[in-house]
């Protein structure tokens, strides 16, 4: 039986995700947490062999969980499930350690074949993600200049478009104010931008946000 835990904070999203995958008799979910902290403290008291996990969470990201299983060496086997589509989050997130990216609005029984793939330790990816892989591979890179933003940077750009003040990206991401002003002069810098104005509209137009 395959143990899996899933972590989105939209509670909805969870229970979706949660019924597709009670339909496979091989499959269990043991778990689930609505957010960063939630998810640290759920994974110390409960053993799982998948994480099915989001992006986009409330204070620190999918993105900062990944990174910490890969430092702690967590046995734990990651599924990204995010609502952004693969361009933009798929090889980031397989680069910090995802054994496989599937996108919200894709097929569910797609959800239970990546599930089954990566608990037996290997990497799933969709046609997309594989046509981009190889073309990373055999053509020139021509990356978007938000591609060339750290994971720290990345995230930092997306909650200041979504709003957020520097005061509350601080407290949620547990930084200092001006460490995450640091954070946006870089952000501004690579992205040559002017003010959070023209950010807001490049994450816009470059799908990081929604409109």
């Amino acid at each position: 039986m395959i143990q899996v835990i899933l972590c989105d904070d939209h509670a909805l999203i969870r229970r979706g995700i949660r019924d597709t995958l009670a339909d496979a008799p091989d499959i269990q979910v043991v778990g689930e947490a609505g957010d960063y902290a939630e998810l640290r403290g759920l994974m110390r008291t409960t053993a799982c062999d998948v994480l099915v996990l989001d992006i986009n969470l409330p204070g620190r990201s999918g993105l900062d969980a990944l990174h910490a299983l890969k430092d702690e060496g967590s046995p734990v086997k990651v599924l990204v499930v995010s609502m952004y589509p693969e361009d933009q989050y798929a090889i980031r997130a397989l680069r910090a350690g995802a054994f496989g990216y599937v996108n919200k609005g894709g097929d569910p029984q797609i959800l239970v074949q990546a599930v089954r793939t990566v608990a037996q330790g290997r990497k799933y990816v969709t046609p997309e993600i594989a046509q981009m892989l190889v073309e990373s591979l055999t053509t020139p890179a021509v990356e978007n200049p938000h591609q060339k933003l750290s994971d720290r940077e990345l995230q930092t750009l997306v909650m200041i478009a979504s709003g957020k003040r520097l005061s509350d990206i601080a407290e949620a991401l547990m930084l200092s104010p001006k460490t995450v002003s640091v954070y946006r002069a870089r952000v501004l810098e690579k992205l040559q931008l002017a003010n959070n104005s023209e950010l807001t509209v490049y994450a816009i137009r470059n799908g990081l946000v929604g409109e």
